[in-house]
This record gives structure tokens, C-alpha cells and sequence, in this order.
């Protein structure tokens, strides 16, 4: 972890403007160099975590034709299961080795259209599966909102420029399961080299390590979870609003040694997506001579769709 920019953030909730200060330049160097951070001083308790951990263990460690019954044929992968390589990285065409459970918007808004605010699943078989993935939801949700604030100072827009769009938005709170390796894999990974789609990303400590992020001289760098801390990055869709100037940061879950392929891994990653009709157009402000400007207007729902297709959870 000594290798990404570590922050906390208690500095940008000060009252010492200061510390909020250098916590927002802090945070938009660190997102403009490699677009990722560890970030202390959240509020996403230790025990929450502990909680959600268990039950997705318990989850993964159901038979497989039990998991299979709370798989939504034509969701795109977007509530429920996901089954056992069903997703690749964009430009594959193997799956990655791993499965996954999604939980969306507990309050979806009032007009929320049942396509891109799809009804969360219940486990019949874990009473408390949902309940703690829904405090989990809502915790880190808001602990997004208070990062794109920062975020938003950095960029010389409103500090609530982000509220509106991403409350009550399309996120999602991903739990995954990577099996042990029982033989040798001829291609697959556990997850390929890519981007994330959102605006940001929040993880939580994984519980084996494997993710590596690309650094801009081309070396993969590895990173491991430390105690406290969450790791933060950009994604695709605020380095679209900002015309490539935040940097949405290749990164993958690489296949551990022989010596501990017995050993599986859980990841839960939150990624932050505001609603479907929010525009993804380069602001003003990062668009220049030398940054010109380069990616085509679209919104945040029409550019998700696109990327599911791509990775294998949506057919055109």
C-alpha cells in the first residue's frame, strides 16, 4: 500500500480550513497521478465490515444450484448472483475466475425506471445477507458523496456540484468470490486488466492479496489492505467528465502463487454511479489547447449500458 497516496479523511472534515484544503489538493494529485488513494479517517465501522464478510462467505458457500436460483436472466449481472466466470475484462473474451453478488439502490427515486433501478434480491437461506449489505450500501454511499465533494473543489465546481446526480443513483455494492484455483489456468485470471465504469470506486480490504494497479511508467504495483483504511479510485465516467484529467487507472486480480491457489479471496467494492440521465460531457474547465477535448457527449445510463455489453453482462 506504501506504493498509492495515502489520505484521511477527518482533515477535510476539520473545521480548520487548512486541512481541508490540503486534503482537497492532496486527494486531486493523487487522483490525477494514478487515480488511486487509501483513505482513513472513514466511517464505515469495523464491525459492519466484519459482518458483511461473514455472510457473504456463508453465501459463496452454498451449493451452486442454490446460488443459481437468485440469478436474473437478462439483468445484466446487476441484482443477485452472477455466476462463476459469466464476466470478462472489456476486449476478452475468457472469463474471469470469480462470482459475485449485487445489491443496487435500497431507495431508488420515485420515477426510477425498473431497468436501471432493478428490485434488490433476498436470500431466503441467510435472513441477514440483505439487511448488512444494505447498512454497507448506504454507508459507503454517503462516504462517496462526501469524497466527490472534495473532488469537486479540486475541479473549481461546487463543492454539492456531484449531490444531486449521484444521490439515490444507480450505485452498486459488488461482493465477490474468487474460488480457489484447482489447476492450472490457461489464460483466466481473476479479474483482468481494466477500468472501472463509475465515478468512483470504495473497496474494502480484500481478504488475500492479487490487486495490482499500473503505474504511469508501466509497472504493475501491488496492493494490500491496511487496517482502517479503504481504497479509493476514479473511474471511467468522472475521467470522461474531466476530460482525462482525473486518471481512470488500468488495474487487475492477478492468480496468486501455486503455494496458495487452496486459498480463496473475497473482495467488496462499491461503485459509485449517479443516475442514468446525468451528462458525462467534459467540463468546460478541463477542456484547453494543450487538453483538447476527447471523448464524445453521452450520459451516464447510455455509457453503462454500452460498457456492460462489453464485458459480457449484457447482450446488444
Amino acid at each position: 500500500m506504501q506504493h498509492i497516496p495515502q489520505a484521511n479523511l477527518n482533515d477535510f472534515l476539520s473545521e480548520d480550513p487548512d486541512r481541508k484544503a490540503a486534503f482537497v489538493q492532496h486527494v486531486g494529485a493523487s487522483f490525477k497521478e494514478i487515480g488511486f488513494l487509501a483513505l482513513k479517517g472513514h466511517f464505515l465501522e469495523e464491525k459492519l465490515q466484519e459482518d458483511l464478510y461473514r455472510e457473504i462467505k456463508t453465501f459463496f458457500a452454498l451449493p451452486t444450484k442454490t446460488k443459481e436460483a437468485y440469478e436474473i436472466q437478462g439483468g445484466g449481472g446487476q441484482r443477485g448472483y452472477t455466476g462463476f466466470g459469466k464476466e470478462h475484462a472489456e476486449g476478452r473474451t475468457t472469463g474471469d475466475l470469480k462470482e459475485f453478488w449485487q445489491v443496487g439502490q435500497p431507495d431508488p427515486p420515485a420515477n426510477g425506471d425498473p431497468v436501471h433501478f432493478p428490485s434488490n434480491q433476498r436470500v431466503a437461506e441467510l435472513p441477514a445477507f440483505q439487511s448488512t449489505a444494505v447498512d454497507a450500501f448506504r454507508a459507503l454511499e454517503t462516504l462517496g458523496q462526501t469524497v466527490l465533494r472534495a473532488i469537486a473543489i479540486h475541479l473549481g465546481v461546487e463543492e454539492d456540484y456531484f449531490h444531486n446526480w449521484v444521490a439515490g443513483g444507480n450505485s452498486i455494492l459488488r461482493a465477490i468470490h474468487y474460488p480457489p484455483i484447482l489447476s492450472a489456468p490457461s489464460s483466466a485470471v481473476r479479474a483482468g486488466q481494466h477500468e472501472d465504469i463509475n465515478l468512483i470506486t470504495l473497496l474494502m480490504g480484500a481478504s488475500a492479496e492479487g490487486l495490482e494497479v499500473l503505474n504511469k511508467q508501466g509497472e504493475w504495483v501491488g496492493i494490500t489492505a491496511i487496517p482502517g483504511s479503504l481504497v479509493v479510485n476514479v473511474g471511467d465516467m468522472l475521467q470522461r467528465l474531466t476530460n482525462g484529467y482525473l486518471k481512470s487507472t488500468t488495474h487487475r486480480v492477478v492468480n496468486p502463487p501455486q503455494e496458495k491457489w487452496a486459498q480463496p479471496r473475497y473482495s467488496i467494492p462499491f461503485f459509485l454511479h449517479p443516475v442514468g440521465k446525468m451528462p458525462l460531457n467534459a467540463l468546460a474547465q478541463c477542456i484547453s489547447e494543450a487538453r483538447p477535448k476527447a471523448f464524445t457527449d453521452i450520459t451516464a445510463g447510455d455509457y453503462l449500458d454500452e460498457r456492460l455489453v462489453e464485458i459480457g453482462l449484457k447482450k446488444k
